[in-house]
C-alpha cells in the first residue's frame, strides 16, 4: 500500500511532537552535527579511515541527490549491495516501509 505525502506529513509531525515533550531532539540531531558540522571528520582534510565491515546502499529517487556506485566504492571498500528503487526518497524508512525492509533484507541476506 503506497501512502501518500500527506499521511508522511502526519508521521513527521509526529515524530517531530515526541521529540519536542521528551525533549530528546538534541540528542536526535546529535548524528548530523556530528557528520556535517565544523569538526565533522568529513569537515577536515584527512579521508575517514577504512573500514571492513560490509556496507549495503540503496539510492531513492527523492533523496536530496543521487548518489552514483563510484562514490558509494570510494568511500566504503567493502560494498556489498547496490541498488537502485523506483520510489521513495530522504525519509524512505516511513515513505515506503515495505520497500525499505525489502531493500535491507537483500542487503544483509549473504551474512545470515
Amino acid at each position: 500500500m503506497r501512502r501518500d505525502w500527506l499521511d508522511c506529513a502526519r508521521g513527521v509531525d509526529g515524530s517531530v511532537t515526541l521529540y519536542w515533550l521528551t525533549g530528546t531532539g538534541a540528542s536526535a540531531a546529535r548524528s548530523y552535527w556530528e557528520a556535517y558540522g565544523p569538526d565533522a571528520p568529513g569537515a577536515g582534510s584527512q579521508p575517514l579511515p577504512a573500514t571492513s565491515i560490509p556496507f549495503g546502499f540503496t539510492t531513492f529517487p527523492g533523496e536530496i541527490w543521487k548518489t552514483p556506485r563510484s562514490w558509494v566504492e570510494a568511500s566504503y571498500p567493502n560494498v556489498v549491495y547496490f541498488n537502485q528503487v523506483d520510489r521513495g526518497g530522504h525519509f524512505a524508512a516511513w515513505e515506503e516501509p515495505e520497500l525499505f525492509t525489502t531493500e535491507l533484507r537483500a542487503a544483509f541476506s549473504s551474512l545470515r
